[in-house]
């Protein structure tokens, strides 16, 4: 079955290309979730005055992968114990961030945000918050570590961490 998920955890670019890589994700888009104003730009959002955070907003299929497994990859994909950082990226629109699409995805993301505690030396501040509208960031966000792999921050700071994330996680769980 095609299910949706919207996950936030700092810069969209290293979320987006995280996921793209989990088998059973059929499409991931980058944009912005969670704020004030209507249809904003990335400049807006950059502000931090909008309330909107960076996200990724993907379809999956749930007989291939849960959407416990996708909070567990979520959660292990960037640091979700920093509020409203990660790493040099500062400010809300940076907030480690699960935006539920239903009752059963808020309870299943409360449920792996405890599970997961315990291998953290600080608490989980990953706010977990029913879904709002979506807004799909410009389109040269949009499959941005694919289409500039060569980019000084591809490769000094979506690539390193898309490698720590392979050795971290099962094999299981990458397409071929």
């Amino acid at each position: 079955m095609i299910e949706t998920a919207t996950f936030g955890g700092g810069c969209f670019w290293c979320t987006e290309a995280i996921f793209k890589m989990v088998k059973g994700v059929h499409s991931v888009e980058s944009g912005y979730c969670g704020g004030s104003a209507p249809d904003p730009s990335y400049r807006d959002v950059c502000s931090g005055d909008t309330g909107h955070a960076e996200v990724v907003q993907l379809t999956y299929d749930s007989d291939i992968v849960t959407y416990a497994d996708l909070v567990r990859l979520h959660l292990l994909s960037h640091d979700p114990t920093t509020l409203n950082r990660q790493g040099a990226d500062r400010g809300t629109q940076y907030r480690s961030v699960i935006f539920t699409h239903d009752d059963e995805q808020e309870k299943i993301a409360k449920q792996i945000i405890a599970e997961l505690q315990p291998e953290f030396n600080s608490p989980i501040v990953t706010e977990v918050k029913p879904s709002e509208k979506f807004y799909k960031a410009e389109q040269y966000h949009q499959n941005y570590y694919e289409n500039n792999p060569d980019a000084g921050y591809c490769r000094m700071v979506i690539e390193p961490k898309v490698n720590r994330f392979r050795k971290k996680i099962e094999n299981k769980f990458f397409k071929d």
